[in-house]
């Protein structure tokens, strides 16, 4: 899981990194708005971001509206400002959580992995090593993520939006002619199974003989 820190105290935010990629978090840090803003075009797989509301060049909040919460990214406030007011208008601008400093680090972990948990149960299926974020559109196998074309990536979500069920060979060479326009038949159906399989590196997607493709629950 991957995590974005937005803090410009850089003791903080090196005390947080130990202790995230301590367990086994993905962590990275940003100083600035201008920064965060670079680093959210170029990263669109940020599970969680903590941040700072007061920062050099800018205010969290209007970052969280602007850039984050147009991204669906799960947030918490970490700030020096406890008003009242600030912690409510954070949560009513849909925040997930408010902490204030001084702060216990345990504490905050404990928070990152409830919000986490939730967040992955509401958009995440794993099939043993195999996850597929269904929002993001992102497959992974363990740590690593599995590059796929635009159309091997329609394929996949078919099949998980269709987890425990069949997906017929006619349907997929319908939607395969919906999404290129090119004409097809059954032998590209089983070479784009072929792909999708070896890319995959895991036996998760069921042939279903005469029939079609399917992907189990486990």
């Amino acid at each position: 899981m991957k995590i974005l820190l937005v803090e410009d105290n850089e003791s903080i935010a090196k005390g947080l990194a130990y202790s995230f990629e301590k367990n086994n978090y993905e962590f990275t840090y940003r100083t600035t708005v201008k920064e965060t803003e670079a680093y959210l075009q170029k990263n669109t797989d940020v599970d969680l971001i903590i941040l700072d509301i007061a920062l050099p060049d800018g205010n969290g909040f209007d970052l969280y509206k602007n850039e984050i919460k147009p991204r669906e990214i799960p947030t918490i406030f970490l700030t020096a400002r406890d008003e009242e007011d600030d912690i409510v208008r954070g949560l009513d601008i849909g925040a997930e959580d408010y902490v204030t400093k001084p702060f216990s680090t345990k504490e905050l972990t404990a928070r990152v992995n409830k919000i986490l948990m939730r967040t992955k149960k509401q958009r995440v299926v794993s099939i043993g090593e195999v996850s597929f974020d269904t929002d993001r559109l992102v497959l992974h196998n363990g740590k690593y993520r599995i590059d796929l074309t635009p159309l091997e990536l329609k394929i996949v979500n078919l099949l998980f939006l269709n987890l425990n069920k069949v997906v017929t060979r006619s349907t997929l060479l319908d939607k395969i002619w919906e999404w290129t326009g090119n004409d097809v038949d059954d032998h590209t159906v089983t070479v784009y199974l072929n792909r999708i399989r070896e890319k995959i590196g895991a036996d998760i997607i069921v042939t279903v003989k005469g029939m079609g493709y399917r992907i189990d629950e486990q």
